[in-house]
C-alpha cells in the first residue's frame, strides 16, 4: 500500500464557494502521477468513503501538464455556518493524505 502524502509534494484543500470543497494534489515525479492517475489507483468511491459523500458528488481532474489532480466534493456545512469548525477548508485535505492506496507496482 501507499499513501498519497509519501507520492505528493503538495496536498492542501480551500473552498470553491461556500458549499464546495476542492483538493489540490501535486505530484513530485511523473511516475508518480502515472502510477496513481493513468494507474486508476485513485477513484470517486474511494475518496467518497474517506469523506463521506456520495461518489457521484465528487469529481477528479486531471492536469497531466502540472502533474497534478483537482479533487472536488460537497462540504457537509457551509462555510461560516455556525457549527463550521473549518470557514476555509484549509485542513480538510488529511482524510486524502492518509488514504491507503494499492501499490501496482511490485
Amino acid at each position: 500500500m501507499i499513501r498519497l502524502q509519501d507520492v505528493a509534494s503538495v496536498l492542501r484543500s480551500k473552498n470553491a464557494g461556500a458549499f464546495v470543497l476542492t483538493i489540490d494534489i501535486i505530484f513530485k515525479e511523473k511516475v508518480d502521477y502515472e502510477k496513481i492517475v493513468v494507474g486508476g489507483l485513485l477513484q470517486p468511491h474511494q475518496i467518497a468513503a474517506a469523506y463521506h459523500v456520495r461518489s457521484s458528488d465528487v469529481l477528479i481532474t486531471p492536469y497531466p501538464e502540472v502533474l497534478s489532480l483537482k479533487v472536488t466534493m460537497p462540504r457537509h456545512i457551509g462555510s461560516g455556518d455556525l457549527s463550521d469548525s473549518d470557514v476555509y477548508g484549509a485542513q480538510q485535505h488529511v482524510p486524502l493524505m492518509l488514504l491507503d492506496l494499492p501499490d501496482a507496482v511490485a
